[in-house]
């Protein structure tokens, strides 16, 4: 019966990838450790491989599209995957199945979708901000893509979140000229390398369910199809909205399990910024 559960999951997760571009570890992940408790470990390793399986057919299509931009991707690999290799050194001296490591992979993973839910909800405000705001001095643009790499590279590594919808964002900011679909693009390249190396760390550190990770796939490929084309049918901000408020309660129920009596508050400020935002449909 498992068997079958995990592909149900990998579908509504696909889905929900196809409907939104959000990535798949801000959705995969909690849900294997909410809802099959697996191991906090393990379910960050198999959701990292399952994405460097899944985001290495995107880097194909966008490739022949012409929507990648290799310079981003050098900049953004020269700081993740030195990142990668160091935190995963630190969980196998931390002993990955220790309490201690459990709490750890919890916390960050709850700060790292608490963060995708924000850029989820206002990535087309801060894009926007960014292009009539110039935030940010052309002459550190690839200093601070490398601090980028650097940053996802630790939360990938360590969360299986971060990839998807925080490196988009954070490059629409850096890139406020580069066309959206060349920074997806960009994204997407520079992810599986990153996801490969760090799901293949995972694995030398036995912290990947194989049988798990085909299961996914399985329901995976399909549901991405089909959310794919459903998505110029269904009013995608109202998906958007829905998603980061599920992010926002699963991000605080990992990161801060003691101050459970705050969702009320964190969901009411949420659906009043979304308000006031008006969240429009770009």
């Amino acid at each position: 019966m498992d068997f079958i559960f995990y592909i149900l999951a990998g579908f509504v997760v696909g889905m929900l990838v196809g409907l939104t571009g959000v990535g798949g570890g801000s959705l995969m992940t909690p849900i294997l450790l909410i809802f099959f408790n697996v191991k906090a470990a393990v379910a960050v390793g198999t959701d990292l491989l399952y994405a460097s399986i899944t985001k290495s057919v995107g880097i194909f299509a966008h490739g022949k599209l012409g929507n990648i931009d290799w310079k981003i991707v050098r900049l953004l690999a020269a700081g993740s995957i030195p990142a990668s290799i160091l935190t995963l050194l630190y969980l196998k001296d931390l002993n990955i199945a220790s309490d201690g490591a459990v709490i750890s992979i919890k916390f960050w993973l709850g700060i790292a979708l608490l963060l995708t839910s924000l850029s989820v909800l206002f990535r087309n405000q801060l894009a926007q901000l960014s292009k009539t705001g110039h935030w940010i001095n052309p002459n550190y643009t690839s200093s601070l893509t490398v601090i980028l790499g650097t940053i996802l590279g630790f939360l990938v590594t360590l969360t299986s979140v971060g990839a998807g919808a925080l490196g988009v964002t954070a490059l629409l900011i850096l890139y406020p000229k580069t066309p959206i679909t060349k920074i997806i693009g960009s994204d997407v390249a520079h992810a599986v390398p990153l996801t490969l190396v760090a799901g293949l760390g995972h694995a030398s550190l036995g912290t990947v369910d194989y049988s798990l990770l085909g299961s996914l796939l399985i329901g995976s490929i399909p549901g991405i199809w089909i959310g794919s084309h459903l998505s110029s049918k269904v009013a995608e901000h109202w998906v958007r909205a829905l998603l980061a408020l599920i992010l926002v309660y699963v991000g605080q129920k990992l990161a801060f399990p003691e101050f459970n009596q705050l969702i009320g508050i964190t969901v009411l400020l949420f659906l009043a910024a979304l308000k006031q935002l008006g969240f429009k449909k770009s």
